[in-house]
């Protein structure tokens, strides 16, 4: 029995998580997710899959981001009718995500019209809530640590990744004639000192490993997040500001909650309202509370979860309540989403804020190359929002600290528990040139086969098994 992998995204960029792994005659796809920033990366979305969606039997996902799964009700639409294996977390949070995601592909889709900005007369969305709906039933939710078999040959187990409440590390077993192999997708890793989640488990052997290198070359210090939140929200407050806050929803905006909490909670900064501007992210909040064995927070038992009673935190649940917040001119923290600014209520926001000299917007995560939050990180001079080149005239801080990814340090942490050599590894989730200048860390440091893949290349990973 031959095993090979092709590489349907996810390669030369951290978007569009997709790899299609072939064995015998069974086919799965490992994870399902949209390409997002650059332009000619978001064409992908639109160009024919590269392989018949009717043949793949299964899909896994590794965790809800929408560069994992943003993918899966256009792969349902065009006929894929398999099983969807995830954990349990990750099946609540898609069901918010996607549907979210196709509310605003919807909207992009009516506001092209109505601007005239499309080639397209009359331009549809990648696929609707309906698309959404149907790929629903075919979720199968694992806990961690669970043997799940998806076919005769190849059993699957969930382990702990950190970085996203239910994110797993994917060790996928391949039963041959002759022997077993072992092929292990780290997924997006977390990080080890994660104010809210546990670090990602340890992985000792592997005979191949598919690595994320989305800080592959870049060191983030942990540090302290609360110290720094400290002194720009004090900053920003002072100058008599508004501090703005884009964040993902889901993961961030609630890590975000947690140190305002402890701010407040001990006089560091001043009692002002919080502004959480995204109803995923309030809808996300509450599934912590629903499954506490994938966090180390004690929400029953802690002031956290008092706290979501007092004044200090304002879930904004309506559009109208939204734009509202565009009159405040001082003494206010908002959070919205989405945290690369690639749509959502932070585009209002950023629209009106970014003008203005005494406001402070915060990056705090990851920006992929070609969105606004990229742009913003580089110190661009304008923003283009609703058609209009808008002026940074705002204060920027780019905050690392925060970031749901392993650094460089970490993820050579975690890859250092492996008691032997893998036979291939493979740098995927990354862009170039930190890419390759982590694959070559690797094989220097780690003395380890290390491949870079290329899009739509095909590799065979094991022959005759």
């Amino acid at each position: 029995m031959d095993v090979k992998v092709k590489f349907l995204g996810a390669t030369g960029t951290v978007t569009g998580s997709r790899y299609l792994v072939t064995v015998g005659d069974f086919r799965f796809l490992f994870d399902c997710g949209l390409f997002q920033g650059l332009k000619e990366l978001r064409l992908r979305n639109w160009d024919e899959f590269p392989v018949e969606a009717k043949s793949i039997q299964a899909v896994v996902i590794s965790h809800a981001h929408i560069d994992h799964t943003g993918y899966l009700p256009r792969l349902v639409r065009e006929g894929f009718r398999g099983p969807i294996y995830c954990t349990p977390p990750t099946a609540d949070l898609m069901e918010l995500m996607l549907l979210d995601s196709a509310k605003l592909q919807e909207e992009e889709a009516v506001f092209a019209k109505k601007q005239g900005y499309s080639t397209h007369t009359d331009p549809q969305p990648l696929y609707n809530a309906d698309d959404v709906q149907e790929v629903f039933p075919l979720l199968q939710t694992y806990d961690t640590d669970q043997r799940i078999q998806l076919h005769s040959s190849v059993e699957i187990v969930f382990r702990k990744a950190g970085h996203l409440l239910g994110a797993a590390i994917t060790e996928v077993f391949i039963k041959g004639k002759q022997q077993t192999k072992k092929i292990t997708f780290s997924g997006d890793l977390g990080r080890y000192h994660d104010a809210m989640l546990s670090e990602p488990d340890a992985i000792e052997d592997t005979d191949v490993l598919f690595i994320e290198s989305t800080y592959g070359n870049k060191d983030n210090p942990v540090g302290e997040p609360g110290k720094e939140l400290e002194q720009i929200t004090n900053e920003t407050l002072q100058r008599g500001g508004v501090l703005l806050i884009p964040a993902f929803a889901v993961g961030r905006t609630q890590t975000l909650l947690y140190f305002f909490h402890q701010l407040i909670k001990e006089k560091r900064i001043p009692d002002v309202p919080v502004y959480i501007d995204s109803p995923m992210a309030i809808s996300a909040t509450y599934l912590y509370y629903r499954h506490p064995q994938y966090h180390k927070v004690d929400f029953k038992n802690s002031d956290f979860a008092r706290s979501m009673e007092t004044n200090m935190l304002v879930f904004v649940k309506t559009a109208e309540h939204s734009k509202q917040l565009n009159s405040i001119k001082s003494n206010a923290i908002i959070i919205s989403s989405s945290g690369m600014m690639t749509g959502g209520r932070i585009l209002h926001h950023l629209y009106h804020r970014l003008r203005n000299k005494k406001d402070t917007v915060l990056v705090s995560g990851y920006q992929a190359a070609g969105t606004r939050g990229r742009k913003l990180v580089e110190r661009e001079a304008t923003i283009r929002i609703f058609g209009e080149e808008v002026p940074v005239l705002c204060h920027v801080v780019n905050m690392t600290s925060l970031s749901g990814h392993a650094d460089r340090s970490e993820l050579f942490q975690w890859m250092k528990n492996f008691k032997s050599k893998p036979k291939m590894v493979f740098t995927v989730h990354g862009e170039d040139p930190d890419l390759s200048i982590y694959a070559e860390a690797i094989r220097k440091e780690m003395r380890w086969n290390v491949i870079v893949p290329k899009y739509l290349e095909s590799v065979s990973l094991f022959e005759g098994i």
